[in-house]
């Protein structure tokens, strides 16, 4: 069960590059592998995840064990948001 960061993940890309269809798309499935995102695609998540979750990905982070299927991508953000908050209160 995916939580409210998985699902706005999950929604965005239904919408964007599976045009609704979602029945193929499980939360650990490769982005990539499965040609569900090319390069110009992860382009558009990353936009996507840095405006939707107010976050800034540094481009060190741009490897597929952050990027690469809803459940990676949703532990990314949950560190990053966390580390932003602690940050914030530094």
């Amino acid at each position: 069960m995916e939580n409210e960061i998985g699902q706005k993940v999950r929604s965005y890309i239904e919408t964007t590059f599976l045009f609704g269809d979602s029945s193929r798309l499980s939360s650990d499935m490769s982005f990539l592998d499965s040609s569900i995102l090319d390069s110009t695609g992860m382009l558009e998540l990353i936009s996507f995840i840095e405006q939707e979750f107010a976050i800034s990905i540094d481009p060190t982070e741009l490897v597929p064990d952050n990027l690469d299927s809803i459940s990676k991508v949703t532990r990314f953000i949950e560190r990053k948001k966390g580390k932003s908050s602690l940050d914030q209160t530094a």
